[in-house]
C-alpha cells in the first residue's frame, strides 16, 4: 500500500494528515497499432477527432476533467499531437493542457506517465466521452487512498436506467462487470504491474501471459463465479504487493464509450437527454 501522509500538528495540538499531491491526469488519445475500425471512411486522421454532438470526442473528455476537482495537470498522449491541436475546439481547451507523444503500446506511455507524475495519475481515455465531473468525483471518493482502482459499473445499473447498450461484461459471483476507462495508479509503486502489462501487450499469446500475470488458480476461482470481482481485485493487486479495488459507479453510461458506430447514436441520445434535464 502507498505509504501514509505524515501528520502535520495543528495549532491546538492537535494533528491532521498532510494533504497529498494533487492527482495528475492522463488522457489517452492514440490510434491503436492498424488503425480503428471506426476511422473507416472517415476524414479524420484519428479517433480523438470524430465528432460526437458536433465537437471532437476529445474535447468532451478534456472539459470533465478540466471541471472536475482535485486534480492537478491534464495531459493528453498521442503520436499525432499536432492533428489534435489544431482542431478548433480543442485548440480552445490546449492553453490548458500537456501534450506527450505517445508510442503503440499503452503500457509504455502510462508507465512514464507515472514516473513523471509527483504522486496519483489518473487514466482516461479519448472515446469516454460520457465522462462527467460527477462521476470523476464519484470515482475518486471511492478509490481513496488505494494504490490502484478501477472504475466498473454492475450491470443491472444498465436495465434500471433503460439502457440497452452491448458491452464486454465480465461475469463474477454476484454480478457481471463492465469497465468505465477510469484508473487510479497511487505512484511509482505500481510501475512492476504496469511494466508486466506491456509485456502481456507483447505476447503472441495473450493468453498465456494473462494466466501468468494473475495466476492459474486466481483465473480459475473468477471463470467459476467463486471470488467476487472485489475478492479478485484485492487478491490480484497482492500479487504485486498493491492494495487494489474496483469502485462500482452509479452512473450507468459510466461504461459507455465510443467503439462502435451503434455506441455513437446511443451517446448522442444520452447527452441530448442530459442537456433536455438541464433546461
Amino acid at each position: 500500500m502507498s505509504a501514509p501522509a505524515k501528520a502535520v500538528p495543528m495549532a491546538d495540538g492537535a494533528q491532521t494528515p498532510a494533504r497529498l499531491p494533487p492527482c495528475a491526469v492522463l488522457v489517452l488519445a492514440g490510434t491503436r497499432p492498424g488503425g480503428d475500425p471506426l476511422l473507416k471512411g472517415s476524414p479524420v486522421p484519428t479517433k480523438a477527432l470524430l465528432p460526437i454532438a458536433g465537437k471532437p470526442m476529445l474535447t468532451h473528455v478534456l472539459r470533465a476533467v478540466l471541471a472536475a476537482q482535485g486534480l492537478g495537470p491534464v495531459t493528453v498522449a498521442a503520436q499525432d499531437i499536432a492533428a489534435l491541436r489544431s482542431d478548433p475546439a480543442i485548440n480552445c481547451l490546449a492553453a490548458r493542457v500537456e501534450w506527450r507523444s505517445s508510442s503503440d503500446s499503452l503500457a509504455a506511455t502510462v508507465a512514464q506517465a507515472v514516473r513523471d507524475a509527483e504522486g496519483p495519475l489518473l487514466v482516461t481515455t479519448a472515446d469516454n466521452v460520457l465522462l462527467t465531473s460527477d462521476i470523476l468525483g464519484e470515482f475518486l471518493d471511492g478509490a481513496g487512498d488505494a494504490d490502484l482502482a478501477v472504475g466498473a459499473v454492475e450491470r443491472s445499473a444498465l436495465a434500471r436506467a433503460g439502457i440497452g447498450a452491448q458491452r464486454t461484461w465480465l461475469k463474477f459471483r454476484g454480478g457481471a462487470w463492465s469497465g468505465a476507462n477510469l484508473f487510479l495508479l497511487g505512484g511509482r509503486h505500481t510501475l512492476p504491474l504496469i511494466e508486466e502489462w506491456g509485456r502481456v501487450e507483447q505476447q503472441r499469446k495473450k493468453g498465456r501471459a494473462v494466466i501468468g500475470l494473475f495466476g492459474p488458480a486466481l483465473l480459475v476461482g473468477a471463470g467459476l463465479r467463486l471470488l467476487s470481482i472485489h475478492d479478485f481485485a484485492t487478491r490480484a493487486g497482492r500479487r504485486f504487493g498493491l492494495g487494489a479495488k474496483v469502485v462500482p459507479l452509479s452512473r450507468a453510461e459510466a461504461c459507455i464509450d465510443a467503439d462502435k458506430p451503434d455506441d455513437i447514436v446511443l451517446i448522442e441520445k444520452i447527452m441530448m437527454r442530459r442537456a433536455q434535464a438541464r433546461e
